[in-house]
């Protein structure tokens, strides 16, 4: 199956912002329900971060989360976008996102059938 392409990562300070794309050449993200971000910190278990409900204006984000990240879509794009403002060390990892026919439980990982190789996302104090 076609694989998403995650980009926008790199180091940047506490307070700092990045936008995350996740980008799906040969596929249409309109085939998903749900397209989700992940991260996984070292020595930690990879945990969501965010959902974009495709059809739906619903997005969903864990509490460490709200507030500071934003997910959106870009139809004409094919890609969407994970915004991360005032981003703090405990932020570090590598971010990935995933595409999933299913329209919940969207913190599995199990939901999602397509995957990025991820980019990586360090925050420095």
């Amino acid at each position: 199956q076609a694989q998403l392409v995650e980009s926008g990562g790199g180091s940047v300070q506490a307070g700092g912002s990045l936008r995350l794309s996740c980008a799906a050449p040969g596929y249409t993200f309109i085939s998903s329900c749900m397209v989700g971000w992940f991260r996984q910190a070292p020595g930690k278990e990879r945990e969501g971060v965010a959902v974009k409900y495709i059809h739906f204006s619903d997005t969903y984000y864990a509490d460490s989360a709200k507030g500071r990240f934003t997910v959106s879509q870009d139809n004409g794009k094919n890609t969407v976008f994970l915004q991360m403002n005032n981003l703090q060390p405990e932020d570090t990892g590598m971010y990935y996102c995933a595409a999933g026919p299913r329209c919940d439980m969207w913190r599995k990982g199990d939901s999602y059938n397509r995957w990025g190789q991820g980019t990586q996302v360090t925050v420095s104090s």
